[in-house]
């Protein structure tokens, strides 16, 4: 394989457009280029989540979704696409199941926090829950595999119970919400 990006600028966004995998040209502010685009800062994300001391069986989970995250993107920049199924989302719903069994239940909702890791794990579910809604904006405006929504719905869902295996590893406490605390103000 040759170089695949030997000039980094090009100069053909200047007018704000972008180019598609497909070649074809859209706004830079589209609902596909909203899409992939928050699916790239997710994979950022999980990028600064894995520049933590994380479990080395943590790590491995989370460098396969980078990957998958990266196919993602190519998928939603490719009109008619699809790299993202059933099988990915299947893994997912495994590994959530595993990591979830040993973690008490809760009663009430986690503020996001703890440890440094758990805390950039809560903000790669957020970004991964903004990226969800924005692949939903695409699906409501043009035909998309719609796997992509499950895999951001269940991957977001992961990465909260990853974010209580690290603090409850860390021995890190979880702060719960309090009803009505903010009152007391």
């Amino acid at each position: 394989m040759g170089n695949r990006l030997s000039k980094i600028y090009t100069r053909t966004g200047d007018d704000g457009s972008t180019g598609l995998g497909d070649g074809s040209r859209t706004p830079k502010d589209s609902a596909r280029v909203e899409a992939y685009g928050t699916v790239d800062e997710l994979n950022s994300a999980v990028g600064v989540l894995r520049a933590a001391n994380l479990p080395a069986n943590m790590d491995g989970l989370l460098a396969d979704i980078q990957q998958q995250l990266f196919d993602l993107g190519g998928e939603l920049c490719i009109p008619g696409s699809q790299a993202i199924g059933a099988s990915h989302i299947t893994t997912l719903e495994q590994q959530l199941d595993a990591y979830n069994a040993d973690l008490p239940p809760l009663r009430d909702f986690v503020l996001p926090g703890g440890t440094a890791a758990a805390a950039a794990c809560h903000m790669a579910r957020t970004i991964c829950r903004r990226a969800e809604r924005r692949v939903c904006s695409l699906a409501a405006a043009e035909d998309i595999n719609p796997a992509a929504v499950r895999y951001l719905n269940r991957l977001s869902d992961l990465l909260f119970v990853l974010a209580r295996c690290i603090n409850r590893e860390a021995g890190a406490s979880e702060t719960l919400w309090q009803s009505g605390r903010s009152n007391d103000a």
